[in-house]
């Protein structure tokens, strides 16, 4: 390894410092880590700790084996899932992730975070990664070799982090975002997110605990719901809409979100019974995107750079893509290899993201909502449409991810004017 410049008393080194220990720093630190880097990760919470974002996609299968965590998050045995349902105004449908175009695997988890994500980052551990929690980075210094961070710990104390490469995985926390002035606006509209978790005592035999159920409201298309199964008796529940319209009915945002839940024939019916076990939560202005995701000495991993909407689960799936990408260009290049960040990183995964935003666009919008109700789809459209729901936003074989505007405009258009017609004007450019 090449020699060390000098550094000042009292001041830390490490090869790589990571910010944040949810799933895109713990795969990122796991991965470096087995190939006998020195990793230290710096994480603001005390863990175990609640989070969103509990509904995987079985792309995140493949990263989890790729950074040697899947064993780890095997052990908690969380609830399997196969795929997404769907309820509007009475109508029922379905995803199943296994009939997919995409190769890979075809079911996932619905997981409480907080012991998912515990999992992951003792997996780390356990791979020679140092790990530091209650810590924050109040500064930043960004620098091609030797960047540095300032660090208050738990007991208030401050002191000086040199690392030759800087990953942020802080999430929501958009940690090196805001210090170097990379945050932007996103093309994404502002929308308010409440939820809570609870024993949702669900007797109904229709009722698939392998399927997330999103719904949508009968009145208001651009409000809808999920509804993620546990295991042992336990969902997590939420409505995403406008803060003003969410915000228009009841005292509380507890009042709010049984309102609306109640207001969907399906979930009112699911859920009659169903007692909360934790507080109502809040999440807002979450989307979020960065002027670029890699800078000198650092790069941005999954929310920490972009984030879009919960509706699709994507979240874990970008972070854990951007971890399985970045970290072997940050081997190369502490190795004394060239890395075209912009070309090797950004790009390929931006590629995946505007994939992802396009579904998002199509959902709010009513196009991709016509076209799951549609049921005439042949096998194929059906399934390439599985495969980027399960995550594979990433494979240009599928013409969903090599033309997704085109392709949802054909397909909405189609199921609109002429049901009959979806499969073959869908299936034109195949």
């Amino acid at each position: 390894m090449e020699a060390r410049h000098a550094v000042p008393q009292g001041q830390a080194v490490t090869d790589v410092a990571i910010i944040g220990a949810g799933p895109s720093g713990a795969a990122a630190a796991a991965w470096l880590a087995r190939r006998g880097l020195a990793v230290r990760v710096i994480e603001r919470s005390r863990f175990p700790r609640f989070s969103i974002g509990e509904s995987l996609l079985p792309q995140c299968m493949v990263h989890l084996e790729a950074c040697g965590l899947l064993e780890a998050a095997r052990g908690g045995n969380f609830q399997v899932k196969n795929g997404a349902a769907f309820t509007w105004r009475g109508r029922d449908t379905t995803i199943d992730f296994r009939d997919k175009f995409t190769p890979g695997p075809g079911t996932t988890w619905q997981v409480e975070r907080a012991e998912f994500d515990q999992r992951l980052i003792e997996g780390a551990r356990c791979a020679g990664a140092e790990v530091e929690f209650g810590s924050t980075v109040d500064a930043f210094v960004p620098d091609a070799e030797r960047p540095r961070l300032t660090l208050t710990d738990a007991r208030g104390e401050r002191s000086t982090l040199e690392a030759r490469f800087v990953l942020d995985a802080s999430g929501y926390g958009r940690v090196l975002a805001r210090l170097t002035g990379l945050a932007r606006p996103s093309s994404l509209e502002s929308r308010c997110a409440l939820f809570t978790h609870v024993e949702d005592r669900i007797d109904c035999s229709r009722h698939d605990r392998e399927k997330i159920l999103i719904g949508i409201h009968p009145d208001h298309s651009d409000i809808w719901y999920w509804l993620i199964p546990f295991r042992e008796g336990r969902a997590s529940v939420g409505v995403v809409g406008h803060r003003a319209v969410l915000e228009a009915v009841g005292t509380s945002d507890s009042e709010r979100l049984w309102h609306f839940i109640h207001a969907e024939p399906r979930l009112a019916e699911l859920l009659a019974k169903a007692e909360a076990v934790r507080e109502t939560g809040r999440l807002e202005g979450y989307s979020a995107d960065v002027e670029r995701l890699h800078g000198p000495g650092f790069a941005l991993l999954g929310n920490a750079g972009e984030f879009l909407d919960p509706v699709f689960s994507s979240g874990v799936t970008i972070a854990l893509d951007s971890a399985l990408r970045a970290a072997p260009l940050v081997e190369r290049q502490l190795g004394g290899e060239g890395v075209a960040w912009d070309t090797e990183f950004e790009q390929p995964l931006r590629r995946g993201i505007a994939t992802f935003r396009e579904f998002v666009d199509a959902w709010y919008d009513g196009r991709l909502p016509r076209i799951i109700f549609n049921e005439r789809q042949t096998p194929r459209i059906r399934s390439m449409i599985s495969s980027i729901l399960a995550g594979y936003a990433w494979d240009a074989a599928n013409p969903f991810v090599a033309a997704s505007r085109r392709r949802l405009d054909s397909l909405a258009e189609a199921c609109a004017v002429e049901p009959d017609n979806v499969a073959t004007s869908a299936e034109r450019h195949p």
